[in-house]
Protein backbone atom coordinates (compact mmCIF):
# COMPACT_ATOMS: atom_id res chain seq x y z
CA UNK A 1 0.00 0.00 0.00
CA UNK A 2 1.25 2.82 -0.95
CA UNK A 3 2.26 6.62 1.01
CA UNK A 4 -0.36 9.33 0.07
CA UNK A 5 1.15 12.10 -1.90
CA UNK A 6 -0.43 14.75 0.46
CA UNK A 7 1.53 13.05 3.19
CA UNK A 8 4.86 13.04 1.49
CA UNK A 9 3.59 16.93 0.10
CA UNK A 10 3.15 18.44 3.32
CA UNK A 11 6.52 16.35 5.66
CA UNK A 12 8.66 17.98 2.76
CA UNK A 13 7.05 21.25 3.06
CA UNK A 14 7.59 20.79 6.75
CA UNK A 15 11.09 20.85 6.31
CA UNK A 16 11.68 23.46 4.06
CA UNK A 17 10.20 25.62 6.87
CA UNK A 18 11.88 24.30 9.42
CA UNK A 19 15.38 24.93 8.04
CA UNK A 20 14.11 28.62 6.66
CA UNK A 21 14.75 29.74 10.30
CA UNK A 22 18.09 29.73 10.95
CA UNK A 23 19.44 29.13 15.00
CA UNK A 24 22.29 26.99 16.59
CA UNK A 25 21.16 24.03 18.51
CA UNK A 26 22.92 24.64 21.25
CA UNK A 27 24.88 27.31 23.22
CA UNK A 28 27.17 27.79 26.41
CA UNK A 29 27.60 30.91 28.16
CA UNK A 30 29.13 31.78 31.84
CA UNK A 31 27.40 33.22 34.60
CA UNK A 32 28.45 37.14 34.73
CA UNK A 33 29.27 36.84 30.51
CA UNK A 34 27.10 37.29 27.61
CA UNK A 35 24.95 34.94 25.45
CA UNK A 36 24.15 35.24 21.79
CA UNK A 37 21.20 33.12 20.61
CA UNK A 38 20.91 33.74 16.68
CA UNK A 39 17.84 33.72 14.90
CA UNK A 40 17.62 34.68 11.32
CA UNK A 41 14.59 34.61 8.64
CA UNK A 42 16.11 34.96 5.25
CA UNK A 43 13.87 36.46 2.38
CA UNK A 44 13.68 33.76 0.22
CA UNK A 45 10.43 34.75 -1.82
CA UNK A 46 8.92 38.44 -2.23
CA UNK A 47 5.28 36.72 -1.36
CA UNK A 48 6.40 35.61 2.60
CA UNK A 49 5.69 38.89 4.50
CA UNK A 50 6.83 38.29 8.68
CA UNK A 51 4.62 40.23 10.90
CA UNK A 52 5.97 39.54 13.98
CA UNK A 53 9.26 38.06 15.93
CA UNK A 54 8.64 36.24 19.12
CA UNK A 55 11.77 34.62 21.57
CA UNK A 56 9.76 32.27 24.19
CA UNK A 57 11.40 29.70 26.96
CA UNK A 58 9.94 26.55 27.98
CA UNK A 59 9.30 26.57 31.73
CA UNK A 60 7.40 23.96 33.57
CA UNK A 61 6.12 22.14 30.40
CA UNK A 62 5.07 25.41 29.41
CA UNK A 63 6.27 28.61 26.95
CA UNK A 64 6.59 32.04 28.11
CA UNK A 65 7.58 35.04 25.95
CA UNK A 66 10.65 36.22 26.77
CA UNK A 67 11.16 39.18 24.10
CA UNK A 68 8.48 40.35 21.04
CA UNK A 69 9.01 42.73 18.34
CA UNK A 70 6.12 43.84 16.24
CA UNK A 71 7.39 46.60 13.54
CA UNK A 72 4.44 49.34 14.96
CA UNK A 73 5.85 48.83 18.59
CA UNK A 74 8.47 48.72 20.37
CA UNK A 75 10.25 45.71 21.30
CA UNK A 76 8.90 44.12 24.31
CA UNK A 77 10.71 41.75 27.14
CA UNK A 78 8.51 40.47 29.27
CA UNK A 79 9.93 38.24 31.65
CA UNK A 80 13.01 41.07 32.60
CA UNK A 81 12.39 44.37 31.33
CA UNK A 82 15.85 45.81 33.18
CA UNK A 83 17.64 45.72 29.81
CA UNK A 84 19.62 42.39 30.40
CA UNK A 85 17.95 41.08 27.61
CA UNK A 86 17.97 42.65 23.92
CA UNK A 87 17.35 41.87 20.23
CA UNK A 88 21.07 42.59 18.60
CA UNK A 89 19.13 43.93 15.60
CA UNK A 90 15.30 45.25 15.80
CA UNK A 91 14.53 43.75 12.22
CA UNK A 92 12.21 41.17 11.35
CA UNK A 93 14.22 38.75 9.38
CA UNK A 94 16.80 39.19 12.36
CA UNK A 95 15.93 38.26 15.80
CA UNK A 96 19.58 37.37 17.03
CA UNK A 97 18.84 37.85 21.12
CA UNK A 98 21.49 39.44 23.43
CA UNK A 99 21.35 37.78 27.37
CA UNK A 100 24.18 39.84 29.43
CA UNK A 101 24.91 39.20 32.14
CA UNK A 102 23.81 35.86 32.28
CA UNK A 103 22.58 34.07 35.53
CA UNK A 104 22.17 30.39 36.06
CA UNK A 105 18.56 30.62 35.79
CA UNK A 106 18.95 32.28 32.46
CA UNK A 107 19.68 28.35 31.47
CA UNK A 108 16.79 26.21 29.41
CA UNK A 109 15.07 25.80 26.04
CA UNK A 110 14.66 28.94 23.82
CA UNK A 111 12.02 29.04 20.81
CA UNK A 112 12.31 31.63 18.50
CA UNK A 113 9.18 31.96 16.18
CA UNK A 114 8.26 34.11 12.66
CA UNK A 115 4.85 35.53 11.99
CA UNK A 116 4.95 34.75 8.43
CA UNK A 117 1.85 34.86 5.87
CA UNK A 118 0.79 33.24 4.16
CA UNK A 119 2.58 30.01 5.88
CA UNK A 120 1.82 30.77 9.22
CA UNK A 121 4.31 30.36 12.28
CA UNK A 122 8.18 29.16 11.48
CA UNK A 123 10.34 28.19 14.55
CA UNK A 124 13.59 27.29 15.45
CA UNK A 125 14.92 25.65 18.47
CA UNK A 126 17.90 26.67 21.11
CA UNK A 127 19.42 24.87 23.98
CA UNK A 128 21.40 27.42 26.14
CA UNK A 129 23.70 26.02 28.55
CA UNK A 130 24.80 28.33 31.57
CA UNK A 131 28.52 27.12 33.33
CA UNK A 132 29.84 28.54 36.36
CA UNK A 133 33.29 29.64 36.80
CA UNK A 134 33.68 28.35 40.59
CA UNK A 135 35.18 30.59 43.09
CA UNK A 136 38.10 28.01 44.93
CA UNK A 137 39.70 28.18 48.60
CA UNK A 138 41.35 26.19 50.43
CA UNK A 139 42.66 26.51 54.03
CA UNK A 140 44.00 24.53 57.49
CA UNK A 141 42.59 23.98 60.27
CA UNK A 142 43.93 24.27 63.93
CA UNK A 143 43.88 20.83 65.27
CA UNK A 144 45.49 19.76 68.60
CA UNK A 145 47.97 16.47 68.26
CA UNK A 146 46.29 13.32 69.09
CA UNK A 147 45.63 9.69 68.22
CA UNK A 148 42.54 9.97 66.22
CA UNK A 149 42.21 10.61 62.53
CA UNK A 150 40.33 13.71 62.17
CA UNK A 151 40.29 16.80 59.41
CA UNK A 152 43.30 18.98 59.39
CA UNK A 153 42.65 20.79 55.91
CA UNK A 154 39.49 21.84 53.51
CA UNK A 155 39.06 22.84 50.16
CA UNK A 156 36.28 24.22 49.00
CA UNK A 157 34.89 24.77 44.82
CA UNK A 158 31.90 26.68 45.85
CA UNK A 159 29.27 27.66 43.06
CA UNK A 160 30.22 26.13 39.75
CA UNK A 161 28.56 24.44 37.38
CA UNK A 162 29.32 21.57 36.44
CA UNK A 163 30.56 20.45 39.66
CA UNK A 164 34.63 20.78 40.26
CA UNK A 165 36.71 17.66 41.00
CA UNK A 166 39.30 17.80 43.94
CA UNK A 167 42.70 16.30 45.26
CA UNK A 168 45.05 16.30 47.13
CA UNK A 169 49.29 16.42 46.69
CA UNK A 170 50.78 15.15 49.82
CA UNK A 171 53.60 12.71 51.02
CA UNK A 172 51.92 12.88 54.37
CA UNK A 173 49.76 9.87 55.32
CA UNK A 174 46.71 10.81 54.96
CA UNK A 175 42.91 10.33 52.92
CA UNK A 176 40.06 12.82 51.41
CA UNK A 177 36.81 12.79 50.81
CA UNK A 178 34.88 14.97 49.23
CA UNK A 179 30.86 16.18 49.16
CA UNK A 180 28.59 18.10 46.92
CA UNK A 181 26.03 20.75 47.45
CA UNK A 182 23.76 21.78 44.81
CA UNK A 183 22.56 25.80 45.24
CA UNK A 184 19.29 27.23 44.55
CA UNK A 185 20.74 28.84 41.45
CA UNK A 186 21.55 25.72 39.71
CA UNK A 187 25.56 26.04 40.60
CA UNK A 188 27.44 23.62 42.76
CA UNK A 189 29.30 23.62 45.62
CA UNK A 190 32.25 21.14 46.11
CA UNK A 191 34.11 20.55 49.80
CA UNK A 192 36.98 18.25 49.93
CA UNK A 193 38.79 17.43 53.46
CA UNK A 194 42.14 15.80 53.58
CA UNK A 195 42.11 13.98 57.02
CA UNK A 196 44.73 12.26 59.19
CA UNK A 197 46.42 11.56 62.59
CA UNK A 198 47.88 15.09 63.96
CA UNK A 199 51.65 14.87 65.08
CA UNK A 200 54.38 17.28 65.65
CA UNK A 201 56.14 16.31 62.38
CA UNK A 202 52.86 17.37 60.15
CA UNK A 203 53.21 21.05 61.50
CA UNK A 204 53.88 23.40 59.09
CA UNK A 205 54.12 20.62 56.58
CA UNK A 206 52.61 22.13 53.10
CA UNK A 207 50.22 19.74 51.25
CA UNK A 208 48.64 21.31 47.85
CA UNK A 209 44.52 21.01 46.77
CA UNK A 210 44.45 20.74 43.29
CA UNK A 211 40.90 22.13 41.59
CA UNK A 212 39.62 20.60 38.14
CA UNK A 213 36.45 21.69 36.30
CA UNK A 214 35.34 22.71 32.78
CA UNK A 215 35.56 26.32 33.14
CA UNK A 216 39.18 26.28 33.96
CA UNK A 217 41.95 25.89 31.12
CA UNK A 218 44.23 24.51 33.87
CA UNK A 219 43.82 22.72 37.11
CA UNK A 220 44.11 25.60 40.01
CA UNK A 221 46.71 24.31 42.65
CA UNK A 222 46.37 26.07 46.27
CA UNK A 223 49.35 25.70 48.42
CA UNK A 224 47.83 24.69 52.51
CA UNK A 225 50.08 25.08 55.51
CA UNK A 226 48.91 22.68 58.23
CA UNK A 227 48.89 23.46 61.87
CA UNK A 228 49.10 21.08 64.45
CA UNK A 229 49.35 22.33 68.13
CA UNK A 230 51.75 20.46 70.38
CA UNK A 231 53.17 21.43 73.46
CA UNK A 232 56.49 22.40 73.81
CA UNK A 233 59.41 20.04 73.03
CA UNK A 234 62.39 20.97 75.17
CA UNK A 235 66.39 19.90 75.41
CA UNK A 236 68.58 21.70 77.94
CA UNK A 237 72.57 22.32 76.14
CA UNK A 238 75.05 23.59 77.01
CA UNK A 239 76.89 20.96 79.71
CA UNK A 240 80.02 19.17 78.56
CA UNK A 241 81.01 17.35 81.81
CA UNK A 242 83.78 19.10 82.25
CA UNK A 243 82.43 21.49 84.98
CA UNK A 244 85.01 21.92 87.93
CA UNK A 245 85.29 23.31 91.23
CA UNK A 246 85.41 27.24 90.38
CA UNK A 247 84.92 27.46 86.84
CA UNK A 248 83.08 30.85 85.98
CA UNK A 249 79.99 31.57 83.41
CA UNK A 250 79.61 27.91 82.79
CA UNK A 251 75.77 27.97 81.25
CA UNK A 252 73.02 25.89 80.71
CA UNK A 253 70.14 26.78 78.12
CA UNK A 254 66.30 25.33 78.09
CA UNK A 255 66.05 25.04 74.17
CA UNK A 256 62.49 24.39 73.00
CA UNK A 257 59.94 24.65 70.17
CA UNK A 258 56.28 24.11 69.88
CA UNK A 259 52.90 25.29 68.65
CA UNK A 260 52.09 27.78 69.84
CA UNK A 261 55.51 29.37 70.54
CA UNK A 262 56.49 28.82 74.42
CA UNK A 263 55.48 31.69 76.00
CA UNK A 264 57.14 30.80 79.78
CA UNK A 265 60.47 28.49 81.36
CA UNK A 266 61.18 28.21 85.01
CA UNK A 267 64.44 26.52 86.38
CA UNK A 268 64.19 24.41 89.63
CA UNK A 269 66.61 21.57 91.49
CA UNK A 270 64.46 18.50 93.11
CA UNK A 271 65.12 19.81 96.34
CA UNK A 272 63.55 23.08 95.34
CA UNK A 273 65.69 26.67 95.40
CA UNK A 274 68.41 26.70 92.98
CA UNK A 275 71.87 26.87 94.17
CA UNK A 276 72.85 30.95 95.52
CA UNK A 277 75.59 30.74 92.69
CA UNK A 278 72.92 30.37 89.91
CA UNK A 279 71.63 32.98 88.12
CA UNK A 280 68.31 32.59 85.87
CA UNK A 281 67.97 34.90 82.63
CA UNK A 282 64.79 33.58 81.05
CA UNK A 283 65.46 30.14 78.85
CA UNK A 284 69.35 30.50 79.96
CA UNK A 285 70.87 28.82 83.57
CA UNK A 286 73.81 31.14 84.81
CA UNK A 287 76.92 29.83 87.40
CA UNK A 288 79.18 32.59 87.93
CA UNK A 289 81.19 30.12 89.66
CA UNK A 290 81.07 26.53 89.78
CA UNK A 291 81.06 25.14 93.39
CA UNK A 292 79.50 21.92 95.52
CA UNK A 293 76.22 23.29 95.43
CA UNK A 294 75.82 23.19 91.64
CA UNK A 295 76.73 19.34 92.06
CA UNK A 296 72.92 18.45 91.75
CA UNK A 297 70.22 18.04 88.60
CA UNK A 298 67.93 21.17 87.27
CA UNK A 299 65.05 21.14 85.71
CA UNK A 300 63.32 23.11 83.00
CA UNK A 301 59.64 23.60 82.24
CA UNK A 302 58.54 25.02 79.56
CA UNK A 303 54.89 26.15 78.96
CA UNK A 304 52.45 27.28 75.76
CA UNK A 305 49.06 27.19 75.40
CA UNK A 306 48.30 23.42 75.40
CA UNK A 307 50.35 21.99 77.77
CA UNK A 308 53.98 22.13 79.96
CA UNK A 309 57.04 20.09 79.29
CA UNK A 310 59.65 19.42 81.85
CA UNK A 311 63.16 18.00 80.74
CA UNK A 312 66.45 17.12 83.62
CA UNK A 313 69.90 17.79 83.47
CA UNK A 314 72.72 16.46 86.22
CA UNK A 315 75.62 18.22 86.55
CA UNK A 316 78.77 16.43 87.94
CA UNK A 317 81.08 18.85 89.49
CA UNK A 318 84.68 17.62 89.34
CA UNK A 319 87.52 18.87 91.31
CA UNK A 320 90.05 19.81 88.30
CA UNK A 321 89.54 20.21 84.92
CA UNK A 322 89.53 17.32 82.51
CA UNK A 323 91.25 18.02 79.76
CA UNK A 324 89.39 16.70 76.59
CA UNK A 325 90.98 16.07 73.18
CA UNK A 326 87.88 15.78 70.62
CA UNK A 327 88.06 12.49 68.17
CA UNK A 328 88.87 15.25 65.44
CA UNK A 329 91.84 16.69 67.32
CA UNK A 330 92.85 12.59 67.61
CA UNK A 331 92.15 11.99 63.92
CA UNK A 332 94.10 15.17 63.31
CA UNK A 333 97.37 14.16 65.19
CA UNK A 334 97.48 10.68 64.56
CA UNK A 335 97.62 11.93 60.47
CA UNK A 336 100.29 13.85 61.53
CA UNK A 337 102.26 11.63 63.37
CA UNK A 338 101.68 8.94 60.43
CA UNK A 339 102.96 11.60 57.49
CA UNK A 340 105.84 12.23 60.09
CA UNK A 341 106.77 8.61 59.91
CA UNK A 342 106.57 8.16 56.57
CA UNK A 343 109.02 11.32 55.77
CA UNK A 344 111.29 9.60 58.07
CA UNK A 345 111.35 6.72 56.68
CA UNK A 346 111.71 7.74 52.94
CA UNK A 347 114.56 10.10 54.01
CA UNK A 348 116.24 6.95 55.82
CA UNK A 349 115.98 4.81 52.58
CA UNK A 350 117.26 7.86 50.39
CA UNK A 351 120.16 8.46 52.98
CA UNK A 352 121.14 4.16 52.85
CA UNK A 353 120.60 4.98 48.78
CA UNK A 354 123.02 7.04 48.44
CA UNK A 355 125.58 6.09 50.50
CA UNK A 356 125.63 3.17 48.56
CA UNK A 357 126.09 5.13 45.02
CA UNK A 358 129.04 6.71 46.70
CA UNK A 359 131.13 4.04 47.70
CA UNK A 360 134.38 3.42 45.20
CA UNK A 361 133.82 0.41 42.85
CA UNK A 362 135.04 -3.43 44.58
CA UNK A 363 138.67 -4.10 43.48
CA UNK A 364 139.71 -7.60 43.04
CA UNK A 365 142.78 -8.63 45.63
CA UNK A 366 146.43 -8.16 44.99
CA UNK A 367 149.38 -9.63 46.29
CA UNK A 368 152.74 -8.62 46.25
CA UNK A 369 153.84 -9.83 42.82
CA UNK A 370 150.58 -8.22 41.14
CA UNK A 371 151.99 -6.47 37.49
CA UNK A 372 149.53 -3.35 37.26
CA UNK A 373 150.86 -1.77 33.83
CA UNK A 374 150.16 -3.31 30.30
CA UNK A 375 150.30 -6.67 29.19
CA UNK A 376 152.28 -9.16 31.88
CA UNK A 377 155.40 -5.91 31.43
CA UNK A 378 157.47 -5.54 34.61
CA UNK A 379 156.68 -2.39 36.36
CA UNK A 380 159.14 0.44 36.24
CA UNK A 381 161.87 0.07 38.44
CA UNK A 382 160.99 2.63 40.90
CA UNK A 383 156.97 1.76 41.34
CA UNK A 384 156.79 -0.71 43.96
CA UNK A 385 153.07 -1.94 45.08
CA UNK A 386 152.53 -1.63 48.59
CA UNK A 387 149.35 -2.58 50.75
CA UNK A 388 148.04 0.52 52.68
CA UNK A 389 147.75 -1.08 55.58
CA UNK A 390 150.69 0.12 57.71
CA UNK A 391 150.76 3.17 55.81
CA UNK A 392 149.94 4.53 59.26
CA UNK A 393 153.85 4.11 60.66
CA UNK A 394 157.22 4.39 58.93
CA UNK A 395 159.00 0.73 57.23
CA UNK A 396 161.83 -0.42 58.29
CA UNK A 397 164.78 -2.29 56.75
CA UNK A 398 164.61 -5.72 57.25
CA UNK A 399 166.40 -7.78 54.56
CA UNK A 400 166.37 -11.23 55.07
CA UNK A 401 163.26 -12.14 57.06
CA UNK A 402 160.49 -13.03 55.41
CA UNK A 403 158.97 -17.20 54.73
CA UNK A 404 161.39 -20.10 52.99
CA UNK A 405 161.51 -19.36 49.32
CA UNK A 406 159.82 -16.29 49.34
CA UNK A 407 161.62 -13.10 48.32
CA UNK A 408 160.98 -9.94 50.30
CA UNK A 409 160.90 -6.38 48.49
CA UNK A 410 163.83 -3.93 49.61
CA UNK A 411 161.57 -2.61 52.14
CA UNK A 412 159.85 -5.21 55.02
CA UNK A 413 159.18 -5.24 58.49
CA UNK A 414 158.75 -8.45 60.78
CA UNK A 415 155.41 -10.46 60.52
CA UNK A 416 154.95 -8.33 57.10
CA UNK A 417 153.54 -11.23 54.94
CA UNK A 418 151.22 -12.46 58.17
CA UNK A 419 149.94 -8.84 58.59
CA UNK A 420 149.43 -9.04 54.30
CA UNK A 421 146.99 -11.85 54.67
CA UNK A 422 144.92 -9.99 57.22
CA UNK A 423 144.58 -6.66 55.01
CA UNK A 424 143.82 -8.48 52.27
CA UNK A 425 140.10 -7.44 52.80
CA UNK A 426 140.99 -4.17 52.96
CA UNK A 427 142.38 -3.70 49.15
CA UNK A 428 138.66 -3.38 48.29
CA UNK A 429 138.42 -0.44 49.80
CA UNK A 430 141.79 1.46 48.89
CA UNK A 431 143.01 -0.40 46.11
CA UNK A 432 146.90 -1.54 45.63
CA UNK A 433 149.57 1.27 46.12
CA UNK A 434 152.71 1.96 43.93
CA UNK A 435 155.30 3.42 45.76
CA UNK A 436 157.55 5.52 43.69
CA UNK A 437 160.96 3.87 45.09
CA UNK A 438 164.39 3.25 43.81
CA UNK A 439 165.87 0.26 44.04
CA UNK A 440 168.98 -0.20 45.69
CA UNK A 441 172.05 1.22 44.49
CA UNK A 442 170.07 4.01 42.40
CA UNK A 443 170.69 6.34 46.03
CA UNK A 444 166.92 6.59 46.90
CA UNK A 445 165.46 6.79 50.30
CA UNK A 446 164.81 3.55 51.75
CA UNK A 447 161.54 4.51 53.10
CA UNK A 448 158.51 6.92 53.79
CA UNK A 449 159.39 10.25 55.20
CA UNK A 450 157.34 11.68 57.61
CA UNK A 451 156.77 14.75 55.45
CA UNK A 452 155.41 12.23 52.79
CA UNK A 453 152.41 11.02 54.89
CA UNK A 454 149.05 12.90 54.86
CA UNK A 455 146.29 12.32 57.44
CA UNK A 456 142.84 11.93 55.74
CA UNK A 457 139.55 12.91 57.77
CA UNK A 458 138.60 9.33 57.96
CA UNK A 459 141.21 8.97 60.28
CA UNK A 460 143.63 7.01 57.86
CA UNK A 461 147.01 8.48 56.47
CA UNK A 462 148.34 8.15 53.20
CA UNK A 463 151.43 9.41 51.01
CA UNK A 464 151.41 12.03 48.72
CA UNK A 465 154.34 10.32 46.39
CA UNK A 466 151.84 6.79 45.82
CA UNK A 467 149.73 6.27 43.05
CA UNK A 468 146.47 4.48 44.10
CA UNK A 469 144.71 2.53 41.69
Amino acid sequence: MGVPRSFVFWSLLSVVLTQRVKVRNEVTGYVGDEAMLQCLFPATSPDIKVSQVTWMKEMGGKKQNVAVYLPDHKPNFPLDNSGRIRFLNVSLQDATLIIQPLRMSDEGTYVCEFATYPHGNEDGITTLSILARPTNTAESRKVVVGNTTIPVAICTSANGKPPAHIKWLTTLPGSYNASEVTNGDGTVTVTSQFNMVPTAVADQQQITCVISQRTLAVPENIPVTLSVLYPPQVTIDGYDDNWYMSRSEAVLRCTAKGNPKPTHYSWSTPSGPLPPTVQVQGDRLVVQSVDVAVNTTFICHVTNSVGTTRVEQTVLVREHPMRLQSSAGAVAGGLVGGILALALLGALVFFLLRRRRTRPPVKGAYDSSTRVFGNGAAPPPSLIYRPNSELDRPLRATPGEGAPGEQSGPYSYPGQRHEEEEEGERLDEVGPILQLSAHPGHGAPSGYEDDDMESQHDGSIISKTAVYV
